[in-house]
C-alpha cells in the first residue's frame, strides 16, 4: 500500500513539474541535469533528451562566477531570487529571473539544485498588470463616490453605463432593469438611442441565465448566432458579453452588460465589472428609495397644501414648523407670523378634541395626536362657524316656534273659553268679534304650519312643482288688488305692463313667492312708506321688483337672509315674528322652477327683492 501511494505522489510530482507554466530545471552537485521540463525546452530551446546527464550549456562565460556564487548560497542555506541572463539554443540572450534552491534528501543531505526561470517581460507585464489594476481599483473606488454622490435614477443609471466602459475597456455598455418578468434596458454608453426602453423576457435573457447560475458575472462569447439574437447585436463585431448582476443582499436590481467588439475581456476586466456591479445594485437602490421617498414627500405635501383643514406640525418644544395653507386662511394667520412661535390658540391634549372662538369670531375644532418617535404634534383643525351658527339658528327657531305657536293658540283658548262661559251674556256683537278673531289666530296658526312643512320639504328637496307657461302679469295683478286697504301707513305703487310675456314656471309656487315677498315688504318697513311692484321683460327673462321703505338688510346679510331660520334685521333678529322660513321658501321655490331671486339696497333706503323667471317657448304648454 505504502510503494502504492509512494508511486502515486511520485507520478503527482512529476506531472506537476511537466505542466508547470515556469521553466524548471533540476541539477545534481556536479550541475548535471536532472530534470528539464517542457516550459525549459519553450524557454531555452534545447529537448530534455539533449541535455539529461550533462551540463546545460545556457550560463554565459562572463556570469559563471555569479551562478557559482548562487549555488554556494543556496547550498549553505536559504533561496536566492535575481535578474541574469541566459543562452538560448540558437545563441541569442533571453532576460529572465532565476529563483533558486537548494534540492535535499529527507535526511537534508544535499542532492542538488532547483531554479525556476520567468521572463522578466512576464514579470514586466504582470507588474504593469498590477499597477493598472491598483489604478483601476482607484478609478472605481472615485466612480463609486460620484454614483452614490446622485439622487435622480437616470442619472445614477447613465453615469452607471459609463463608468462601465471607462474601467473595462469594453467598447459599449449598458444597464438593465429588473421589472417583474421583463428585463428593460434604462441607460447605455456608445449604443444607438433607439435601444433604450427595450424589454425582454427575463426568463430567457442572459440575465435570467446569470440568475440561475446563482453566479454574479458571467461571460457569454462564441455562438454568434445567438449573440445576433439579442438586442446588443445593433454594436458591429461583437464577440464577447461580460454580464454582472446589481443587487443587494438577495434582491438583484438589474444587471450591467460590458460588451466587447474590439477589445478581449480577461480577468481584471471580470473583477472591476462584479465589484462594479455590486456597487451599482447598491446605488440603484438607493436612488429607488430616494425617488419613493421623494414621491412619498410631494404627495403628503400635496395633500397637506391641499387640505380644506388647518394642519400645523409643532416641535418637541410646542413651536410650529409647518403651516398649510388652509391653516392661514381659516385663522387670518399667514405662515410667516406662525413659523418659528407657538400657534395663535390653545391646543387640547393629545388625543381630545378642543371646540373654541377666535378673536375674529370663527369657531374651531381643534384636534392634536403626537409623533412619539420625534415628540412633534401635529395639530389638525377646521371652521365650525357655519355649523355652530346653523346650532345656534336652530335653537332660536325651536325657542320662536314655541312663542309663534303659544301666542295664536294662548287667544284661541281664552276666546273659546270666554264664548264657552259667558255665551248668554255676550251680545251677538261681541261673539262675532270673538269668533273672528278665534278665526284669524286660526289662519296665522295654519300659516305658520304650512311655512314650517314647506321649510321642511324644501330642506329634504322634496318640493315637486308643475312647470308650464302662464300669465305672470294677471296673478301680479290679482296677488296686489287688495294690497292698499292693508295698512294706513303704508302706500302701495303696482307697475305692470299689459303686454307682458308668459313666463315658464309653476303659477302656484309663484303665487306663494310673491305673496311672501310682499308680506316682508310691509312686515319691514313698519313705520309704513311706498311698497311699489314692478316687472318688465328683460331679455329671455321677465323681471319683477318689490320695492319697500323698510329696515333695509345689511351687506353681509343679503345672501343669508335667503338661509333657514335667519332674519333680515340682525340688530335684533325677531323683533319681527317669524321663524326666518320665508325668504329660504321663496329662493327654495324658484330655483326649482329655474327662476332667479336676490335682495338689494333699494335707491334711497330700504330694500329690494327682484325675482327673474324665463320666458315661457310656448304660452300654455309645458316646458
Amino acid at each position: 500500500m505504502g510503494d502504492i501511494r509512494a508511486a502515486s505522489d511520485d507520478g503527482i510530482g512529476r506531472a506537476v513539474v511537466a505542466g508547470a507554466p515556469n521553466a524548471i530545471v533540476a541539477l545534481d552537485r556536479d550541475q548535471t541535469v536532472l530534470a528539464w521540463n517542457p516550459a525549459a525546452e519553450r524557454l531555452f530551446g534545447w529537448p530534455a533528451e539533449e541535455l539529461l546527464g550533462r551540463r546545460a550549456p545556457v550560463v554565459p562565460e562572463e556570469l559563471m562566477a555569479e551562478h557559482n556564487a548562487v549555488l554556494e548560497r543556496v547550498r549553505t542555506g536559504g533561496q536566492v531570487s535575481l535578474r541574469t541572463k541566459r543562452f538560448r539554443r540558437d545563441g541569442s540572450l533571453v532576460d529572465v529571473r532565476v529563483d533558486t534552491s537548494a534540492l535535499r534528501s529527507e535526511a537534508g543531505a544535499l542532492l542538488g539544485y532547483v531554479s525556476v526561470y520567468h521572463l522578466t517581460q512576464d514579470d514586466e507585464t504582470a507588474q504593469d498588470r498590477v499597477v493598472r489594476r491598483a489604478q483601476l481599483v482607484r478609478r472605481l473606488t472615485d466612480v463609486v463616490a460620484d454614483i452614490n454622490a446622485e439622487r435622480e435614477l437616470p442619472a445614477v443609471l447613465d453615469r452607471i453605463a459609463a463608468s462601465l466602459a471607462e474601467l473595462t475597456g469594453a467598447d459599449a455598455g449598458g444597464f438593465v432593469l429588473i421589472e417583474g418578468d421583463r428585463v428593460r434596458l434604462v441607460a447605455s454608453h456608445r449604443l444607438p438611442d433607439s435601444l433604450r426602453d427595450s424589454t425582454a423576457d427575463l426568463r430567457t435573457s442572459l440575465v435570467g441565465k446569470l440568475l440561475r447560475t446563482g453566479r454574479t458575472v458571467m461571460l457569454e462569447t462564441g455562438d454568434q448566432a445567438r449573440l445576433d439574437e439579442l438586442i446588443w447585436s445593433q454594436l458591429p463585431g461583437l464577440h464577447t458579453i461580460a454580464l454582472g448582476v446589481a443587487a443587494v443582499g438577495s434582491r438583484p436590481y438589474g444587471a450591467l452588460y460590458a460588451l466587447f467588439a474590439k477589445r478581449k475581456a480577461g480577468h481584471v476586466e471580470l473583477e472591476l465589472l462584479e465589484l462594479l456591479a455590486g456597487h451599482a445594485g447598491i446605488a440603484v437602490g438607493n436612488a429607488m428609495a430616494y425617488q419613493e421617498a421623494v414621491r412619498q414627500r410631494a404627495h403628503e405635501r400635496a395633500v397637506f397644501d391641499a387640505s380644506a383643514d388647518g394642519i400645523a406640525v409643532l416641535d418637541s418644544t410646542g413651536r410650529v414648523i409647518q403651516w398649510n395653507p388652509a391653516a392661514g386662511e381659516l385663522t387670518g394667520f399667514p405662515a410667516a407670523e406662525v413659523i418659528g412661535g407657538p400657534p395663535p390658540f390653545p391646543l387640547p391634549e393629545p388625543g381630545d378634541k378642543l371646540t373654541l372662538q377666535l378673536p375674529s369670531g370663527a369657531w374651531l375644532d381643534v384636534l392634536c395626536a403626537e409623533i412619539v418617535e420625534t415628540g412633534e404634534i401635529v395639530v389638525d383643525f377646521r371652521d365650525i362657524t357655519r355649523a355652530k351658527e346653523l346650532e345656534e339658528a336652530k335653537d332660536l327657531f325651536l325657542a320662536t316656534t314655541s312663542h309663534e305657536l303659544r301666542t295664536p293658540i294662548t287667544v284661541v283658548r281664552g276666546f273659546a273659553g270666554t264664548l264657552d262661559s259667558r255665551w248668554d251674556s255676550m251680545t251677538d256683537v261681541e261673539r262675532r268679534a270673538a269668533v273672528h278673531t278665534i278665526a284669524e289666530r286660526a289662519r296665522s296658526l295654519g300659516q305658520l304650519m304650512d311655512h314650517v312643512l314647506l321649510g321642511s320639504r324644501a330642506g329634504a328637496g322634496e318640493l315637486t312643482l308643475k312647470i308650464e307657461g302662464f300669465d305672470l302679469g294677471e296673478l301680479l295683478r290679482t296677488a296686489t288688488l287688495g294690497l292698499p286697504v292693508l295698512s294706513d301707513l303704508h302706500r302701495v305703487e303696482v307697475s305692470v305692463p299689459g303686454d307682458l310675456p308668459p313666463v315658464s314656471g309653476d303659477a302656484l309656487a309663484t303665487d306663494i313667492m310673491l305673496g311672501q315677498l310682499l308680506e316682508n315688504a310691509f312686515k319691514y318697513s313698519p313705520d309704513g312708506g311706498l311698497i311699489r311692484v314692478e316687472a318688465w321683460a328683460a331679455g329671455d327673462r321677465v323681471v319683477v321688483v318689490v320695492d319697500d321703505e323698510g329696515v333695509g338688510i345689511a351687506p353681509a346679510s343679503r345672501e343669508r337672509v335667503f338661509e333657514r331660520f335667519v332674519q333680515g334685521d340682525s340688530s335684533d333678529r325677531r323683533r319681527f315674528g317669524g321663524v326666518g322660513l320665508g325668504l329660504y321658501i321663496v329662493r327654495s321655490l324658484a330655483q326649482a322652477q329655474g327662476a332667479e331671486v336676490s335682495a338689494h339696497p333699494r335707491p334711497g333706503g330700504g330694500t329690494r327683492m327682484r325675482l327673474a323667471l324665463r320666458i315661457a317657448d310656448t304660452p300654455g304648454a309645458l316646458t
